[in-house]
């Protein structure tokens, strides 16, 4: 080699060794890159089953439940908690239930189905007398309901609807129950009812105060006295089956927020005591 190539390849040399080296620590640095990777993150899917009364207000606190938890969507059973009572006892995936009366939280704390120390309070209601608003009955309290002129009162199913059971209860304490059982036309649920004053097919019907908000089809005529019936509690507990324990507790823990009872206000609801 002549003197000049000689000095050439000393001095290029080192620029490929550094080329090399260079080439050597990218490809070692790569399944570093590749672990560091965030991973996907699944979709948690929750079941909720919830009495009928709470679906417009429910629904109404999706969106901030979603924002604050992207990665948890709310799937909802609405009906008559009864219903739902037996679905759960008949095997029923659910992680969240949502009762309007204790009864029906109390027969499956009995049956050990629900989860430990996840039972609580949320809401409370209160229950009404509404007519049509186009009605042009007369009527302006419970006792008035044994008049000839009202042919048809909507009631819930009582062993199944809970707005049913406190009207039977408000009728038993009045002592017009026998007059007025002729008269009664059952729904499967409260919103059923609703619908069966709505469209003129009962001249009066028994529902919640919430439910009697949300409707421009009906008059809220008087509030049934509270010592008139057992208090209207909404019980809320995660499942023992359920599938998802932890969201179901986040989810029951944002219904319980200043935020959300805030909603809950707005259509009607008080907090438990």
């Amino acid at each position: 080699m002549q003197p000049r190539k000689l000095a050439s390849f000393w001095l290029l040399a080192p620029v490929v060794l550094l080329m090399l080296g260079a080439l050597y620590q990218l490809n070692s640095s790569s399944p570093d890159l590749e672990t560091s990777a965030p991973a996907t993150t699944e979709t948690i899917r929750l079941t909720v089953s919830a009495a009928a009364s709470l679906q417009t207000a429910m629904e109404a606190l999706d969106p901030t439940f979603a924002s604050a938890h992207p990665t948890i969507e709310v799937n909802y059973n609405f009906a008559a908690s009864g219903t739902l009572q037996r679905q759960i006892e008949q095997g029923a995936t659910v992680d969240l239930f949502i009762s309007a009366a204790p009864k029906h939280m109390d027969a499956l704390q009995g049956k050990n189905l629900i989860l430990k120390d996840t039972r609580r309070n949320l809401l409370s209601n209160s229950l009404v007398l509404v007519v049509p608003q186009d009605s042009t009955l007369k009527i302006r309290e419970f006792r008035q309901l044994t008049d000839p002129a009202v042919k048809r009162i909507s009631l819930g199913e009582p062993r199944s609807v809970p707005a049913g059971q406190y009207g039977v209860e408000v009728f038993t304490n009045l002592g017009i129950l026998p007059q007025l059982k002729p008269k009664f036309v059952y729904g499967n649920s409260v919103r059923n009812v609703l619908s069966t004053v709505e469209s003129g097919n009962a001249d009066a019907g028994i529902v919640y105060a919430t439910d009697a908000q949300i409707s421009a089809q009906v008059t809220t005529v008087t509030t049934a006295p509270a010592d008139l019936h057992t208090p209207i509690v909404y019980p809320i507990a995660v499942m023992a089956a359920s599938v998802h324990p932890e969201a179901a507790q986040i989810y029951s823990k944002f219904l319980t927020s200043k935020a959300a009872q805030n909603v809950f206000s707005q259509y009607g609801f008080s907090p438990s005591e």
